[in-house]
Parts: C-alpha cells; sequence; structure tokens
C-alpha cells in the first residue's frame, strides 16, 4: 500500500497547474460552492462523488476524494462499501481496478 504523507494537500501537480491557471482554479472552486448547495450532508455529498468519481474511471478523483474522505473522518469500511455498491453499474474490472486505487489512496493501517 502506498502511504499518504500528507492527505489534505493536493498533489503537487494540482497546485503548480492552478497556479498556472488561477482562473481556472477559481472557476473549478465555483463549481464546488454550487455542488454544496441542496439537501445532502457534507458525508454524503463526498460518498456519492466518490462513487462518480469510480464510475467515470477518473484515477485521479478517485483518489482525490478518498483523501477528503479520509480528512472529513470517513471510515475506511464506509468508503470500501462504494466500490461494493458499484460494482453491479461498473462491472467486476472496473470494480477491482477502483478498489485498487482506494487501498493505495487510504492511509496504512
Amino acid at each position: 500500500m502506498i502511504a499518504v504523507s500528507n492527505p489534505s494537500k493536493p498533489p503537487k501537480t494540482y497546485r503548480e497547474f492552478i497556479g498556472r491557471y488561477p482562473k481556472l482554479g477559481k472557476a473549478w472552486d465555483l463549481i464546488g460552492e454550487a455542488g454544496q448547495e441542496g439537501p445532502l450532508d457534507a458525508r454524503t455529498r463526498r460518498l456519492v462523488k466518490l462513487g462518480v468519481a469510480m464510475g467515470a474511471m477518473r484515477t485521479g478523483a478517485v483518489r482525490s476524494g478518498v483523501r477528503k474522505a479520509v480528512d472529513m473522518g470517513i471510515s475506511r469500511e464506509e468508503v470500501e462499501q462504494v466500490v461494493a455498491l458499484a460494482a453491479g453499474t461498473i462491472g467486476m474490472p472496473s470494480a477491482v481496478a477502483c478498489f485498487t486505487w482506494i487501498e493505495e489512496s487510504l492511509p496504512s493501517e
């Protein structure tokens, strides 16, 4: 398993990209803010976003979602249940890939 050195800190490449394109960073922040509007609580929103990232097979978004979930206090079991729920929709090979990304992104036990 890959150790997470600072789970709450975005990856260096992301920080460099936003530094180079600050307007895109601001637009991304606005999209995130808009998604917070509505009746879902923060934990539910985080788990839904993780499921969407899995369905889209976005490696970076899955890893980021796991990092953010851990920062929120969402348990390993809750994160792993999302991939189990997604398996019937995304298929076994994709579910196994997502499981791998999750396990590599979770802090060592």
